[in-house]
């Protein structure tokens, strides 16, 4: 069967009967305005002017109105011109005028913001840019968060982070592509990226994942993420997001593509790798020497997704690994404790998760205060009772602590996944079962891509010239080209060696 594109209903030419269609589609909606006014300067012409409340810049409306109504004469105007041509060239006081010829293009126009003119006697009219709404505006990072760099972070209003980004790339092959997503919501969904830099096969490629989206609303950049990433069943992210003007424009000078959505202060980049997610942008305003933080960042990846199940692991079933006096003090402290060390391990990571969501869910005045004294509370509470050992409050601890240092939060939450399944294999097969199932980790790992690029790359494949930027970050004058394994156009970026 072939399906026909449903066509457009056009305008009718009395204007009443317009305006009365227009209230009965959007059920008679009280934030719906609609008004009608004579022009004394064009034939006594009946206009019919048609806009939401609360989506529109009020001034802008009443400082065009005024110009129709009150200061055109009529021998101001070209004898035996046309009317509406006549209000478009000479009346209409505002920037972003267009015609409209059909009522579908109308409910668009109206309900993201515009002011529709209609005129009677006439199949067609005017959409006015007049869209405004209130936003909270550019305020700081509330979760990537700097000692030395910008405080700036996006908002929900996608004009806003379009001019975010463009301030900081002041350079006309930075192109900007808006579609609309959603068949209910119309979301407003960009796509930045830099011309002549960019792979071209990358930006065709996020174009037609996005296209392929068909869905009733977006309501979030995370809706987007998971439509368009290349594995759905892995727990690693593999499209990068931040809130961050300066990283979304890092990203674009290498190449990547960035996906601005609607209503949304969390940007998209990709393509994404591994290391990307514990890299901060502080790493490029401090010297070079403060950039060996990552490597303490990936030292802290292993001891929150390792350390409770080496601990199981040793405990159980490798206790000549501990030095004689150290297993003696843990085996001290393990007696009368009903529970063997995995168990204690699992009951530990699942009530500190309770009372971190717990913190995150509840008022922020007494959020983190109540998750702080929970845990002491309940640590405390745990030993003295003999439920469980000090040694795995104290590796608990530490794995909550290391869980907290990556830049990225999407980074911290894989890792609080595995760690459950990871104590399973230490529990049941010691420290064999946690190298198997590392060793599974990493071949994962290397299977997955982002956008065409090798989710591991520069560390797997191994590209030397990469290396400068990536365990350790070299000073920036030795940064003289972008990484090789996004594919740019134009792999240089600085052209002058150190002075």
């Amino acid at each position: 069967m072939i399906h026909t594109e449903k066509q457009a209903a056009p305008f009718l030419y009395s204007l009443d009967e317009n305006l009365e269609k227009v209230k009965r589609e959007l059920g008679n909606s009280t934030d719906l305005v609609t008004r009608q006014v004579r022009l004394e300067a064009v034939d006594q012409m009946q206009v019919g002017i048609l806009y939401t409340e609360g989506l529109v810049d009020k001034n802008m409306i009443s400082g065009f109105m005024e110009s129709l109504m009150l200061h055109a004469r009529k021998e101001d105007f070209p004898v035996e011109a046309n009317p509406l041509m006549l209000m478009k060239d000479f009346l209409l006081t505002i920037g972003g005028v267009e015609e409209v010829y059909d009522f579908d293009h109308l409910y668009d126009a109206i309900l993201t913001g515009d002011t529709v003119i209609l005129v009677d006697g006439y199949s067609y009219g005017f959409i006015a840019n007049t869209k405004q709404w209130e936003d909270r505006g550019v305020q700081e990072t509330s979760v990537q968060t700097v000692v030395r760099g910008s405080r700036e972070a996006f908002s929900e209003n996608l004009r806003t982070n379009t001019a975010l980004v463009r301030r900081r790339i002041n350079n006309r092959n930075l192109w900007l592509e808006t579609m609309q997503i959603g068949d209910m919501t119309q979301t407003k969904v960009a796509m930045m990226y830099i011309k002549g830099v960019v792979q071209e096969s990358v930006v065709t490629e996020v174009r037609e994942r996005l296209g392929q989206i068909t869905i009733d609303g977006i309501l979030e950049s995370g809706n987007i993420e998971e439509m368009i990433q290349d594995h759905t069943f892995t727990p690693f992210p593999t499209i990068y997001n931040t809130e961050r003007p300066d990283s979304v424009a890092a990203g674009l000078l290498e190449g990547r593509v960035a996906i601005l959505v609607d209503g949304t202060p969390i940007v998209l980049l990709v393509p994404a790798v591994f290391v990307q997610f514990f890299q901060s942008s502080e790493d490029y305003y401090m010297r070079a020497d403060f950039g060996i933080l990552r490597i303490l960042r990936l030292i802290s990846f292993f001891i929150a997704l390792l350390a409770p199940s080496l601990y199981v692991a040793v405990t159980t079933f490798h206790q000549e690994m501990l030095q004689t006096n150290l297993i003696m003090s843990i085996a001290a402290q393990r007696e009368g404790v009903p529970f063997p060390a995995a168990i204690e391990a699992l009951l530990m990571e699942f009530t500190f998760e309770m009372l971190r969501e717990a913190g995150v869910r509840m008022p922020r005045a007494v959020g983190s205060a109540i998750s702080i004294v929970g845990a002491l509370v309940l640590g405390e509470a745990a030993v003295q009772a003999g439920l469980v050992s000090p040694a795995t409050v104290i590796v608990v601890s530490i794995t909550a602590i290391t869980s907290f240092v990556f830049p990225s939060f999407s980074m911290s939450i894989p890792i609080r996944m595995l760690r459950f399944g990871v104590i399973a294999l230490a529990a049941s097969f010691g420290l064999i079962g946690v190298f198997v199932g590392m060793i599974a980790l990493c071949i994962h790992l290397c299977t997955l891509r982002s956008f065409g690029v090798p989710y591991m790359a520069p560390l797997a494949p191994v590209n030397l010239s990469d290396q400068k930027d990536t365990l350790i970050r070299l000073p920036i004058w030795m940064m003289h080209t972008r990484p090789h394994f996004l594919r740019q156009k134009n792999s240089v970026r600085e052209r002058k060696s150190k002075i």
